[in-house]
């Protein structure tokens, strides 16, 4: 798997686990391209794209 399209899918896993968004594609309106979030969401996120970025430096 090419690094870009590795990044991608984990960046894609992590929105739809965590911050169960449906998609990171701009769908051209403000209900579907924009969400509420909380902040223990946001801060999951955040640390499973840290303990990716991680794993991928080993």
């Amino acid at each position: 798997m090419k690094p870009d399209s590795k990044r991608n899918a984990t960046i894609e896993r992590i929105a739809k686990e965590i911050l169960w968004l449906d998609t990171l594609d701009s769908r051209g309106r403000d209900r579907l391209d924009f969400y509420e979030l909380g902040v223990g969401a946001i801060r999951a996120a955040l640390e499973a794209a840290y303990e990716a970025g991680k794993q991928a430096k080993k």
